[in-house]
């Protein structure tokens, strides 16, 4: 068993996936496995593509054990992630989307900060690079942890949603070269986390009118919780690459 698993959920994306899989094989970490879970229709489906089998063939030629599922109908985000997880057995996961490439060190340097800090999730913004010459310093407020990270307490109504405008764009590049120009981790609040630079394709996402965070108070009276709490709880979050 590998020390962490790579969960990609897939969907229409032949391209995006294989230069996601591609990515993988560029890492400095190496000891993970890859499932990834297709929720493609029957007709345009890709997995058994030569491209994707080609990709998959050279990540086992370097060791990595690779699992594809077809899993229909689609159900959701949270069920096609849920449904991720549950094949996984090893101590780690890594959620990965199929519109991203990782830089090299970006899983060791995740996976140093998830063991550093001891939390339980960890994430790596998802720039894009094609805002590299919009500089928005007006968002760019960034909220750095000091001393260990733990976690922060919010009533539903109160989660710091104004965070989230520091990972908008090309905003963590252009923090990283003011902030860790020697590549150093910086870790600082957010209010949601992505991974690495994303490649601009469409979203998958058509209905976006409702958030989870909508489902709090349902969840807190179903299972019987106080307000008081329940709990965003941040990661520590290295800024991009080194």
């Amino acid at each position: 068993m590998a020390l962490v698993e790579v969960l990609i959920p897939t969907y229409g994306r032949k391209t995006g996936l294989a230069v996601v899989l591609t990515s993988l094989l560029g890492q400095t970490f190496q000891d993970f496995d890859i499932t990834i879970s297709d929720q493609t229709e029957e007709e345009t489906a890709y997995l058994d593509s030569i491209e994707i089998r080609t990709l998959v063939r050279a990540l086992e030629w370097h060791g990595h054990h690779v699992r594809l599922h077809r899993h229909l109908p689609r159900l959701g985000l949270a069920e096609q992630r849920q449904y991720l997880l549950l094949q996984s057995r090893a101590p780690y996961v890594h959620y990965l989307d199929d519109d991203v490439v990782l830089d090299p060190p970006a899983m060791q340097r995740m996976l140093d900060v998830l063991r550093g800090e001891n939390v339980g999730f960890v994430g790596c913004a998802a720039t894009g690079l094609g805002y590299l010459d919009d500089e928005r310093p007006h968002q760019q407020h960034i909220e750095q942890w000091q001393g260990r990270v733990v976690p922060e307490p919010f009533a539903s109504q109160t989660i710091p949603w104004e965070r989230h405008a520091v990972n908008n764009a090309a905003n963590p590049l252009h923090l990283e070269r003011h902030l860790a120009p020697d590549g150093r981790v910086v870790r600082y609040k957010v209010a949601w986390i992505g991974g690495t630079y994303h490649l601009g394709l469409p979203t998958t996402v058509a209905d976006r009118q409702h958030n989870a965070t909508e489902l709090f108070g349902d969840l807190l009276r179903e299972y019987g919780l106080e307000p008081h709490l329940s709990a965003a709880k941040n990661s520590t979050h290295p800024t991009a690459h080194a």
